[in-house]
Parts: C-alpha cells; structure tokens; sequence
C-alpha cells in the first residue's frame, strides 16, 4: 500500500490505476505552467505558493475557489509537479496539517 510516510513515487501507469479509485490529483506548478506544458486531466491545479492556504480554508470555500470537493484528513491524495521536488514539499504541507 502507497504511504506518505514512505514520500513514493508513482509512475504514470500508478497513478493512473489511483485516478481510477478516486483520488484526489493535486498539481502544485505554477498556472503559467499548466497553459505552457498542458493540464493532467482530472487534477486540480494548486499552486505550491497556495497549497498551505487553501488546505486550512473552509470546504465550501475550496469548492468555490478549486471546483473541487476539499480532501479531508485521510481522504487519499496525490501531488504532482514537474520533477518531483515540489510535490515532495507538498506532501510535507499536507502532513504537517494533519493529513495522512
């Protein structure tokens, strides 16, 4: 089983077989980015500079904001950027909130 813990790294197949189980994508590039090199479908764009933000805001609020439904503490989540160093510090924002 996958575990923050661990930080894993996913492959592209992993991660689509995740996206299958529901959970939650969360790309932490900046939005230029996502115009340049393109959006992965059916994640969420959360800047890295935002994410400790809108991981504390109100639910309803982050559906506003993220058309997206807020994760909850142990609700699974995945990180992604462009090589892995910013997806790592998200993980360890998520963490040091509370999210396993």
């Amino acid at each position: 089983s996958l575990c923050a813990a661990g930080a894993p790294n996913l492959s592209y197949q992993e991660l689509k077989d995740l996206k299958k189980a529901n959970v939650l994508h969360i790309d932490v590039r900046e939005r230029w980015e996502i115009d340049r090199f393109g959006k992965i479908p059916e994640s969420i764009n959360i800047p890295l500079g935002e994410l400790m933000e809108a991981l504390q805001m109100d639910p309803t609020e982050f559906k506003e904001q993220y058309n997206q439904k807020m994760p909850s503490k142990s609700d699974p989540v995945v990180f992604s950027c462009l090589a892995g160093t910013r997806s790592k510090q998200a993980l360890g924002f998520a963490m040091s909130l509370g999210f396993s």
